[in-house]
């Protein structure tokens, strides 16, 4: 496929009927909710005899809003705990919209799934180091989370929805 470039150095748009290449757009990334729980403080804050037993869960759902575009949530809560005493309680539920052009409907769970939480991911682990730190606490540095070995477990767990309906790794 040829293409022109016009005189203001921009590319001309693709001949009628000349296949464009397979796109993922992201259009917004955003927190749709966060909450920091510190129950114990300031006694919480003061230094521990001992680490605290970190739990960290992940999740991913995916939602149509019309025929190229979705809504992609990735959800992370975050508990600390001392001695089976709440140091706190961390819950990001962080969006993005996003649109697929040219995708084969067989690959749009990996790209909605794995890939675009993937990108998401840097922005939410920032956003729960800082509650953390904000909180009183040492930044809490969530490790890099395999979103393809989550939506493997999803899809063994559960049949795959039907079209147009929620999708979910996690």
């Amino acid at each position: 496929m040829a293409q022109t470039t016009g005189g203001n150095g921009q590319q001309d748009a693709p001949a009628a009927g000349a296949e464009a290449g397979q796109r993922l757009i992201v259009n917004a990334q955003y927190i749709k909710d966060l909450s920091f729980e510190n129950p114990r403080a300031p006694q919480s804050l003061q230094q521990q005899a001992a680490a605290p037993a970190v739990d960290i869960n992940v999740d991913v759902n995916a939602q149509n809003l019309n025929p190229d575009t979705y809504e992609v949530v990735l959800t992370i809560k975050a508990s600390a705990k001392i001695n089976n005493d709440p140091l706190f309680l961390l819950e990001l539920t962080y969006g993005a919209v996003v649109t697929v052009h040219n995708l084969p409907r067989d690959m749009l769970p990996a790209v909605l799934l794995v890939e675009t939480p993937r990108l998401m991911f840097p922005f939410a682990r920032n956003i729960i180091a800082d509650a953390t730190r904000d909180g009183g606490f040492p930044p809490l540095m969530v490790n890099p989370i395999d979103f393809t070995e989550l939506l493997r477990r999803s899809a063994a767990e559960a049949p795959p929805p039907d079209a147009g309906e929620t999708t979910s790794a996690g």
